[in-house]
């Protein structure tokens, strides 16, 4: 690190002001919110916090027209959440927000806030105790000696200087826009990207039976955390792996470790969702999983297949036989079969240390969010959550770091600029935003490579 860099550490306030800091901010603009959404037609809290308020009040206010419909209903009278339409979560996000009833409305905003920087704390743990040492270590000469006493100034200075490093790297994700915004305004991601930290730590940890019971809760949370089990395995499978070829690959596949890791993050999420199924029944499978599987969303969003999918949306003037390409251009297949190979490929091929698990599971985000058939501006903080972690190891002149961060937020703005034309003016613009969209991909592709190419350079 240079000298420069140093100097400007120096300037970097102490973590436990970071987090005050966040916290305030937090807690501000939830206050903020109660006043805005009184006085303003346009909104600062999300339409999703109203749908898991909703849901909460069902569940704690059962009806005739609103029980649950699992075996245990006929002995737990509770209503059922998915009475409330567009809720489409796991039954235990409105069970959180039961609060929002009995104690305040904006318990869930807080609760939200609350993730938010306990997420905080555990990036600055792995950063500060694993990630930034490691990241020293791979990058000091060989024969450099690192074992020095507690007492060496230089040891005391480098301790310091770690731990200023993690905090500056924190407060990138704690104060940014994204970030608190998408939690203040009720949106549950602070949740998952909780869970999704808490498996992460405990694999970096190798505390591999922890990591699988979280990972086990963040799939049952929302679906898509399941790619990271490819990582974890290869990782785990890979630890005092034996002999070559084929024969030493299908030991590190299947072994005692891999298949204890399976069954435990398998049972987790089987077990959470045996528990809702008993509770709420065939809506709970129905709105949590199988409707992701099938769903058609012809509103614009980032995606490359939105057009398609509102080129061929089904409307009452459809006829009951399409052909064979309206068909394919709406299959689930169309946009699962490229991404789940990108996403679930990148895991196996990436995944074969321990120390490359955050860049792993970082390129499997990022490729599973840009090719995903429904994709919004929240969909990004699953990746932005491992930027921080990524830093490290990343070999990057500033002016090309500051070119994919033009090419990343231009693309965006270049594709709202078109979205606003259609959403606010009223100009027919599919097929135009649709290009913009392709200009994202391709953009956020380029950004991807650079950034895979940085981490080549000093793995």
């Amino acid at each position: 690190m240079s000298s420069h860099s140093h100097h400007l550490l120096r300037h970097v306030p102490s973590f436990s002001r970071i987090l005050l800091a966040s916290s305030l901010l937090r807690v501000a603009l939830i206050i903020y919110s109660e006043w805005h959404d009184a006085h303003s037609v346009v909104k600062y809290t999300d339409v999703d916090y109203r749908v898991f308020s909703d849901a909460a009040r069902f569940i704690l206010n059962p009806s005739p027209d609103n029980t649950a419909e699992g075996p245990l209903s006929r002995y737990v009278h509770v209503g059922s959440p998915y009475t409330r339409a567009t809720y489409r979560y796991t039954p235990l996000l409105a069970v959180l927000l039961a609060p929002n009833e009995w104690l305040h409305p904006s318990f869930g905003k807080f609760l939200f806030a609350a993730c938010d920087i306990i997420a905080g704390l555990l990036m600055y743990e792995l950063l500060a105790s694993i990630i930034l040492p490691s990241a020293r270590h791979a990058a000091s000469p060989p024969g450099a000696g690192h074992e020095k006493s507690c007492a060496d100034p230089a040891a005391a200075e480098q301790g310091d200087t770690v731990q200023r490093l993690a905090t500056f790297l924190v407060s990138l994700h704690l104060l940014s826009p994204l970030v608190f915004t998408i939690s203040t305004r009720g949106s549950s991601e602070s949740v998952l990207s909780l869970f999704v930290l808490a498996t992460l730590y405990y694999a970096l940890k190798g505390r591999w039976d922890l990591s699988a019971v979280f990972l086990g809760l963040s799939t049952h949370w929302k679906i898509y955390p399941f790619i990271y089990g490819v990582a974890c395995l290869g990782v785990i499978g890979g630890q005092g792996a034996v002999g070559r070829g084929w024969q030493g690959f299908a030991r590190s596949v299947l072994n005692a470790r891999t298949v204890r890791f399976a069954a435990i993050s398998g049972t987790t999420f089987l077990a959470l969702g045996a528990v809702m199924y008993a509770m709420w029944g065939q809506p709970f499978l129905q709105e949590s999983y199988l409707y992701h599987l099938t769903r058609l969303d012809h509103r614009h969003n980032f995606s490359p297949y939105f057009y398609l999918v509102y080129l061929t949306y089904p409307s009452s003037d459809t006829p009951p036989k399409l052909s064979l390409w309206k068909r394919l251009l709406r299959s689930p297949l169309t946009s699962f079969v490229p991404q789940m190979t990108l996403a679930l490929g990148t895991g196996f091929l990436f995944g074969r240390r321990k120390e490359d698990l955050v860049f792993a599971w970082f390129v499997q985000t990022f490729v599973f969010v840009v090719f995903n058939k429904v994709c919004t501006s929240q969909y990004f903080l699953w990746y932005t959550l491992f930027l921080p972690l990524l830093v490290p190891r990343l070999s990057m002149s500033p002016p090309r770091a500051l070119a994919y961060g033009v090419v990343w937020i231009g693309t965006q703005a270049l594709w709202l600029g078109e979205a606003y034309k259609l959403e606010f003016l009223a100009q027919n613009v599919f097929f135009s935003l649709w290009v913009k969209g392709l200009i994202y991909v391709v953009g956020n592709c380029w950004v991807l490579v650079g950034i895979m190419d940085a981490y080549g350079r000093v793995s």
